[in-house]
Order: structure tokens, then C-alpha cells, then sequence
């Protein structure tokens, strides 16, 4: 064959490897990766909860932990991720909890805390409590769960519950708008664990009696104690997610509140989480982000019986509602199907874009314009005063993950563009101001005038954990998507340092010296196809295909790379990834190919 042929080849092997992961009901489920994370943070929920009553679940999560962990000591986590402090520690506080074969627990513990000696420098309560504290900095969404954990397994000494940083549970009975300028400290999704773990710190050590705040959290509690089940979606897990919900019910546990009306819908949810080989992922699903990946992915090969369900399908996922978790106005969608998702900025614009592509001409665009119009509408009310996108709540900027993000403001004006001539004129018109400020932002958003650090994708062995290639090439083709003139001088700087990346293999990675993968090759491959044709360009995206093409043996084989983010460092992969977006990138670089 020669090698459009085999393009050819491997675009219809990957188009029906993706077709074969469509559900039953017409959409796309995907499956996140298992976590050690997660899995130890639900044994020792459930522990906490009543160990006797659900030992088969502790059992199988502990015999899991073990065989996954990794041959330095500690754990990652997933089960392909290099060791870190914040899993080790809290694999560490659920082995401290639990009763497994005396033989092998001793030995992953002793293991284990020969890792957290070394990068620690020591098992020293103090010197454990530092490093968290360290990592996260003014965050504290991910460090005092972390803590509290370490507490309650027995690892942090004396006095322990003092080395749990306190949270101001009180602030969670002022109005949901103010919480933007009260300057919470932990991010807009994680207000139940604010009040839970706030809780059971200021229970198990409260200020002196002479401090006004030992008597206003008094009060608090009772005001704030029934928002945990308010916020509590129907499914018992809050944002669909293992972490967050163990750390809920491990703190009402461990603070005497097993009684709370949430815990037994929390625990419901945790054993229907766990997978047949003992694990916990970080999520249920990301079935509407996945869904709307694989329609982009897909493009014109979408049959019209399938457009028709897709479309209907996305339409019923916009919420018509405001949030009781983040207070969001209608007209978002969220990254999931199922009731504990929050409507985001990533997948309110995937959302628009798809419906656009699934819609074949005008008249059909036009149909939808109410729903699209809410859509729009969401995103411009999301906006933040710097012109940029958070995620969830506007004007939560005190915060990394809460910080305007420079890849949801790309995706936010692909969509934008797409739908603004179908939009009422005064819509328009606040779109232009909106895109104008957008633009503004991510001008001053580029690092060294050239690449974007986005907030959502990290790669464990790039510099900073940032993962500049997965942003860069991001942004840079939501701009080109969005019609910004690809000889603008930033734009032609973009590409050229996207070129600079590749790795002599023909792949990129997150940075030159880290291992390439299906992922970012293929999302840079595709920035790049954007682009004005060149013979430089031409070559690159034909080295990158012949680094996909042998990795996926032809569109066949597709293994996952670590590189998504979770909550502040969680790390994971999702099986769509790869899929979606190597189908994306051989196909640019197939019509690449054809042009030239």
C-alpha cells in the first residue's frame, strides 16, 4: 500500500473501533481509568462507616491497592502513573485502617513508608503536614482532605487533628453569590467537603472557649448541616465522583455523624462505584464530554438516523434549571448524563459545536436556535472580567482551578463563532464585544508569546506538571476554527513552536523530553492540518502519521496516556481520548495529503 492507502486503512479501523464503543442507548460512555486515589479514599469511607457491614468492599479495594503498587513504593494514580505524595499518603492512612493478610500489608506498608521517607525526608507528623501544605499552597480543596485522612488512619501522631488546616464551614451560610468575593478557600465544586471536613475538624478541635468563632460555628453547623443533603444529587455521589464523596462521608464518620441523612446514599453510591476487580475511578462517566469528542471526531461519517438521536440526546442534557450546586443559570450542559454533573465551560461549548456539525444546513440549525441561544447565553454570562473562561462560577479566580482557563476560552469562541449568525442581533452584538475580550485575554495569556498552559490537561513528566503542547495545540485550533487569520503573527508563532515539540520519533509529548503519546501527537496534528499548507507543515503532520500509524498498529491498537486532571493533580485516562483524537488527526492529516 502506499500511504494514503494506508491512511485510508487506518481512519476506517479507528472510525469503527470508535462506532463498536457507541452504547446501547446511542451515545458514548467512555471508562476513566482506576485510581488508587479514589480507592483508597472510599475504603476508608466505608470503614469508617461500618467495617464489618461492608468488609467485602474494603477487602477487595485493599487487595487491589496492593497489587497495584508500584515497585518505588508508592502509587499513582493509575495504575501507568509515577508515585506521588498526595495517593501514597492516602493509600498509607487506608492501610492504616484496614486487616488484610498480615503478611503482604506489612510488607506494602513498610514499602510504603520507605517512599514517603525519601521524598519526604522523613515519617515526621511535621514534616508530612508540610509537604501537603506545600503542594497545594492557598488551596486547600485537595491538602486538608488529605490530612484529615492521614488523621483519621492513625499516620499524623498526637494531637494530629491539629495539623488538619481549619476550614470556614460558617461562610457556606451566606448567599451562593458571594461566595466569588469572600474568597473561599477550596474551589466552587468542592462546597460539600468545605462543610463536611470543616466540620470534623472544628469537632474534633475546636478554638478556645473565649473565641467568637468557637460559638459562630456552633451555630453554622446547625444552619449548614441539612445543605449536605440539598446538594446531595440523587445518585448518593456528589459530581458523580469517589474522592469527593469519600471525603463527605469519611468526615460526617469520623466526626460521630454517621447518623447524617446523606451517608447511606453516599455509601449506596459507593459500592454500586466499585468495578469487579476492587477499584474505584475518579468518576461515573464522562459521557457527554465523550459523546460530543467523538461527533467532532467523527464529522460527516455520522449517519442521518444517528445525527438524529445524538442531537436529541444532547438536547436533553441542557439543564433548564438553575444548579443547586453552583447556583448556574439554565441553558449549560455538564460533562455527564447522570444527575451529579455541574454545567461547565468545556462542555457547554463541545455541546454547541457538536450540535452544530450534527446539523446538515440552515434550516436545521435553525431549529435549534432557542437551545443554542441558551447556550450561548450561559457561556457569555460565564465570562470572566479578563475577558477569559473558568469552569464553573464566574469570578472564582482566587484559586487555580477556579482561574479563567485559556482552552475554554478558545472553545468557548469556536462555539461562539459558529452560532453567532444564527443568533437574535443584540446577542450578536454582545458576542462581539465578548469574542473581542476573549481575544484580548488569551493574547496575554501566551507564555513567552508563543505557547498557552491549559488548566484541565497536565503531563507527569513536563516541567511544572504543565502541559503547554496539550494547550497550545488546543487553543490554537479553536482560534483557527473560530476564523482568526492564520497569518497573524501570534498564530504563525504558535505553530512554529508546535513544530518545535515534535520529537524526532515523529510524536510529541508534553514537552521534548517526555515520552510521546496517542494523545497530544494527536492534538497537535490536527492545530497543525489548520494551518495555511506548507511544505514544512506537510512533513510534520506526515512524520506525526507515521508515528500514529505504528503505535496504533494501523488504527487497531490505542493505549491511554495519563494526562487529564481532576480535581487540583488527580490524575487520569479515559479510553475515548486516543480514539477521538487520533481519528481526528489522521483524518486532517489524510486531507492534508490530498491537498498537497
Amino acid at each position: 500500500m502506499n500511504n494514503e492507502q494506508r491512511l485510508d486503512q487506518a481512519i476506517a479501523s479507528t472510525r469503527d473501533h470508535l462506532w463498536s464503543r457507541m452504547n446501547s442507548q446511542g451515545h458514548w460512555e467512555g471508562e476513566l481509568s482506576s485510581s488508587a486515589l479514589s480507592t483508597a479514599t472510599a475504603v476508608v469511607a466505608l470503614t469508617l462507616v461500618d467495617a464489618e457491614a461492608h468488609a467485602r468492599f474494603i477487602q477487595a479495594g485493599e487487595r487491589w491497592l496492593i497489587a497495584n503498587q508500584n515497585a518505588d513504593g508508592g502509587w499513582g494514580d493509575t495504575t501507568i502513573s509515577k508515585s506521588n505524595l498526595s495517593t501514597t499518603l492516602l493509600v498509607w492512612s487506608a492501610l492504616g485502617l484496614v486487616s488484610g493478610a498480615a503478611g503482604e500489608l506489612l510488607q506494602a506498608t513498610q514499602h510504603c513508608e520507605q517512599w514517603i521517607s525519601h521524598t519526604v525526608g522523613s515519617l515526621a507528623p511535621e514534616a508530612i503536614a508540610k509537604a501537603v501544605i506545600t503542594r497545594y499552597g492557598k488551596d486547600k480543596t485537595f491538602s486538608v482532605p488529605i490530612l484529615m485522612m492521614a488523621t483519621l488512619g492513625g499516620r499524623l501522631g498526637e494531637n494530629a487533628w491539629r495539623r488538619v488546616l481549619p476550614l470556614p464551614f460558617e461562610l457556606a451560610v451566606l448567599p451562593r453569590t458571594w461566595f466569588g468575593a469572600i474568597g473561599l478557600p477550596v474551589v466552587s465544586y468542592a462546597l460539600p467537603a468545605l462543610i463536611a471536613i470543616g466540620h470534623a475538624r472544628f469537632h474534633h478541635s475546636p478554638p478556645a472557649k473565649w473565641n467568637p468563632l468557637r460559638w459562630i460555628r456552633q451555630w453554622a453547623w446547625k444552619q449548614v448541616r441539612p445543605m449536605l443533603r440539598e446538594l446531595q444529587p440523587s445518585t448518593g455521589g456528589y459530581l458523580e465522583a469517589t474522592p469527593l464523596t469519600s471525603f463527605v462521608t469519611t468526615a460526617l464518620a469520623g466526626a460521630g455523624e454517621k447518623d447524617h441523612p446523606c451517608v447511606p446514599h453516599a455509601v449506596e453510591f459507593l459500592q454500586r462505584s466499585m468495578r469487579a476487580d476492587g477499584s474505584w475511578p475518579i468518576d461515573t462517566n464522562l459521557a457527554t464530554w465523550g459523546t460530543t469528542l467523538s461527533i467532532k471526531a467523527l464529522g460527516d461519517d455520522v449517519s442521518p438516523e444517528h445525527r438524529f438521536k445524538l442531537k436529541a440526546w444532547l438536547l436533553g442534557q441542557q439543564y433548564q434549571t438553575v444548579h443547586p450546586f453552583t447556583n448556574a443559570a439554565p441553558g449549560g450542559w455538564a460533562w455527564t448524563d447522570l444527575p451529579g454533573g455541574v454545567p461547565d465551560a468545556d462542555d457547554t461549548a463541545g455541546t454547541l459545536i457538536a450540535l452544530w456539525h450534527l446539523c446538515k444546513n440552515d434550516d436545521e440549525r435553525r431549529a435549534i436556535v432557542p437551545q443554542a441561544s441558551a447556550g450561548v447565553q450561559w457561556l457569555l454570562d460565564l465570562q470572566n472580567r479578563d475577558g477569559g473562561m473558568p469552569t464553573f462560577c464566574r469570578g472564582w479566580g482566587t484559586l487555580p482551578f477556579d482561574r479563567s482557563a485559556p482552552e475554554l476560552a478558545a472553545h468557548g469562541l469556536w462555539a461562539w463563532r459558529l452560532w453567532q449568525p444564527y443568533l437574535a442581533a443584540t446577542l450578536q452584538q454582545r458576542l462581539s464585544f465578548a469574542i473581542d475580550e476573549a481575544m484580548h485575554f488569551l493574547e496575554d495569556e501566551q507564555v513567552d508569546g508563543a505557547a498557552w498552559e491549559p488548566l484541565w490537561f497536565g503531563n507527569e513528566h513536563a516541567v511544572g506538571e504543565a502541559n503547554r503542547v496539550y494547550g497550545t495545540a488546543q487553543v490554537c485550533k479553536g482560534l483557527l476554527a473560530a476564523g482568526a487569520p492564520p497569518d497573524l503573527p501570534s498564530i504563525a508563532r504558535t505553530l512554529a513552536w508546535l513544530q518545535a515539540q515534535q520529537q524526532t520519533s515523529g510524536g510529541w509529548g508534553g514537552s521534548l523530553a517526555g515520552p510521546p503519546s496517542l494523545e497530544e501527537t494527536a492534538v497537535a496534528m490536527q492545530a497543525l492540518a489548520a494551518a495555511p499548507a506548507s511544505a514544512a507543515v506537510q512533513q510534520s503532520l506526515q512524520r506525526g502519521a507515521d508515528w500514529l500509524l505504528a503505535t496504533t498498529r494501523d488504527g487497531t491498537h490505542f493505549p491511554s496516556a495519563p494526562i487529564g486532571l481532576y480535581f487540583a493533580r488527580l490524575w487520569y485516562h479515559e479510553q475515548l481520548y486516543p480514539i477521538v483524537w487520533t481519528l481526528g488527526a489522521l483524518k486532517a492529516a489524510r486531507a492534508a495529503a490530498s491537498q498537497s
